[in-house]
């Protein structure tokens, strides 16, 4: 038994290990709110469907669901149905998984539950896909020309650059224990974007915070819910205690 335990006890430390690894590197940036957002979550799922379904399927996710975020089937089938016709269809990607795998090396994965998958020390998974989406620059060294600050050497391009706009990241050198590092320092921009600096940041938040919806569409009914049976569970407590106190005045 001492043995079992020493070993989960090495595993925990081995996983926690592994985790703080994959969450060195920068600081993630704070994700704005968007779950209560209507209007953002459909400029979201607008951005979404138009820049990341091409690649990124979203196969645990129909569109009809989409109408609890007050979107209607038409609006739907009008703007946002250009992988299916069907609007009871998954949020599949149009790209060929062979084609990906030769461009990319490997097919871009499922994004339905991404904003859930990618929290660590650093913040929640909104957080990391919104310093992720915002750090990417040209890179000419790399296959697809672009690279990530929060995702080194990533295997995809920047799909958002006609919005954002094309930069470099200018680094500098630092001296740590006798280690040379470089650090990133400031951006250079090679071309501006359709948006302002301002501008693309909202978008992100917009674009992320529907990825943290479609995690789990409930979650505001969830957390509403909640609130509704811890006040019965406090109510009922106070019944209870009073129903005890009644029962047993007599006994003493």
């Amino acid at each position: 038994m001492k043995k079992i335990i020493l070993s989960f006890i090495a595993a925990l430390g081995l996983m926690a290990g592994v985790a703080h690894a994959s969450d060195a590197g920068m600081a993630w940036d704070k994700a704005p709110n968007r779950l209560n957002d209507q209007a953002a979550l459909q400029n979201g799922a607008k951005l979404f469907v138009n820049y990341c379904l091409s690649c990124h399927s979203a196969a645990f996710m129909r569109f009809n669901r989409l109408k609890d975020i007050g979107l209607t089937d038409q609006q739907i089938k009008d703007n946002l149905l250009f992988t299916t016709e069907k609007v009871g269809e998954t949020m599949k990607s149009a790209i060929d998984p062979k084609q990906a795998k030769e461009w990319f090396g490997a097919n871009p994965p499922d994004l339905t539950v991404i904003a859930r998958s990618r929290a660590g020390s650093n913040g929640t998974g909104a957080d990391y896909l919104y310093t992720f989406l915002r750090t990417f620059y040209r890179d000419e060294t790399k296959a697809t020309g672009w690279n990530n600050l929060v995702f080194p050497n990533v295997g995809m391009p920047h799909a958002l650059w006609q919005l954002q706009g094309q930069r470099h990241a200018v680094f500098e050198e630092k001296v740590s224990h006798g280690q040379t590092t470089h650090a990133f320092k400031e951006w250079e921009v090679v071309s501006p974007g359709s948006m302002t600096a301002q501008q693309y940041d909202e978008a992100i938040g917009d674009l992320v915070g529907y990825l943290q919806w479609m995690g789990e569409p409930a979650q505001n009914t969830r957390t509403r819910l909640g609130v509704w049976v811890l006040a019965f569970l406090a109510f009922f407590t106070l019944i209870a205690w009073r129903l005890n106190a009644a029962y047993w005045k007599d006994v003493k």
